[in-house]
């Protein structure tokens, strides 16, 4: 299978094969007019298998949520066909609208409309808190491979 080359874009690389679908719809990427590769099991040296996410366009990402999902990605930015910059996203202080709050008591189980909003209580082992009840995020199905 071959998958062109972008000339303006977003390469999103090394994501933990499966995930790629997660991060595609927590992005929206089905909302963007432009042209979106995902490439699922691509083969890899580091990883075995992993995922990719080509968007052909550079726009603005919430680039807080790849972390979050697959804290090993790496996000390159591409113009006029060179990749201009690569970086590593790192871990968000919080998490708006990314994860609800499980927790039957809090705040954001009666009031529908507040968002949900979860903040970093341990970088090292990515424990993110409610800020209305501080109930620990529950690992979502995609974390648990």
């Amino acid at each position: 299978m071959v998958i062109d080359e972008i000339k303006n874009g977003i390469v999103i690389d090394h994501i933990t094969a499966g995930r790629g679908m997660v991060l595609y719809n927590l992005l929206n990427l089905d909302l963007l007019d432009s042209s979106v590769a995902i490439i699922k099991n691509a083969p890899s040296g580091k990883m075995v298998k992993k995922d990719i996410i080509k968007v052909d366009e550079v726009t603005s990402l919430n680039f807080d949520i790849l972390a979050y999902v697959d804290p090993g990605i790496t996000v390159n930015i591409v113009r006029d066909g060179q990749r201009v910059e690569k970086f590593k996203p790192t871990l968000p202080k919080k998490l708006e609208g990314v994860i609800e709050c499980k927790n039957p008591r809090c705040i954001t189980s009666v009031e529908q409309e507040l968002p949900h909003i979860f903040k970093l209580a341990d970088r090292e082992n990515h424990v993110y808190r409610c800020i209305y009840c501080e109930t620990k995020a529950k690992k979502q199905k995609w974390q648990e491979k």
